[in-house]
């Protein structure tokens, strides 16, 4: 498996705790109207967010891909790579709440976030199960940190159909949780919460940044 492919998938499941905290109150939001809402609302909600991610990991990595190629700007990959590297240090301290500097770019989102939240008010409340897909799939532009750090890996991927694989790898690593909490168990949420859980997590992603700067600095200084 490509490593970008497993750190993804490990960020998202580290990382899932802000996740809860953010859209983990959603779930009130999709059984709205339902004297009986359906089990199957919670995995039709988060596959149309998983959705959204790998949409826009294909979109971005195909796009930087091409722009590359045609402009013969390859060489330019590793300082983007360097880049990438730079929000998982960024990252990790978001994480274990060493420095909260990522939530200025979270913020930047918001702007964006006004346009597109009208759009999946406008399916509530649901008629059926399946519309928590589409549902989910507009609630995953939701601005966060962690989705934008991780797509930074996406931009370096080299093509779409790797970054649209980085992300899906991500929103597969945070499925456990968002899938525990839609069905009312607090479990994961609490374990990820816990100061020794953030810190451990925030040091592996911290040790895979250094160790991807560290080989983009070493093609910089060949090249």
């Amino acid at each position: 498996m490509n490593a970008d492919f497993l750190a993804a998938f490990v960020i998202g499941l580290v990382g899932a705790g802000h996740c809860v905290g953010m859209c983990g109150g959603i779930a009130s939001l999709l059984t709205m109207g339902q004297s009986r809402p359906s089990a199957l609302i919670p995995l039709f909600y988060n596959l149309g967010r998983i959705l959204s991610y790998a949409l826009i990991g294909g979109v971005i990595g195909g796009a930087v891909s091409t722009v590359a190629d045609v402009a013969n700007l390859n060489q330019s990959f590793a300082w983007l790579r360097l880049v990438a590297a730079l929000f998982m240090v960024l990252l990790a301290c978001y994480i274990a709440k060493w420095w909260q500097g990522l939530l200025v770019i979270e913020k930047m989102g918001q702007s964006i976030w006004q346009w597109v939240s009208p759009l999946g008010k406008k399916l509530l409340p649901l008629q059926k199960p399946v519309h928590a897909v589409p549902f989910g799939f507009i609630w995953g532009w939701l601005p966060c940190g962690l989705v934008y750090s991780t797509l930074t890996w996406a931009v370096v991927s080299g093509s779409a159909v790797n970054g649209a694989m980085i992300m899906l790898c991500f929103g597969a690593g945070t499925l456990p949780a968002m899938v525990a909490v839609g069905y009312g168990s607090q479990y994961l949420h609490k374990l990820q919460q816990s100061p020794v859980f953030r810190n451990i997590a925030a040091l592996l992603i911290l040790a895979y940044g250094i160790f991807t700067a560290y080989g983009s600095i070493r093609l910089l200084t060949i090249g």
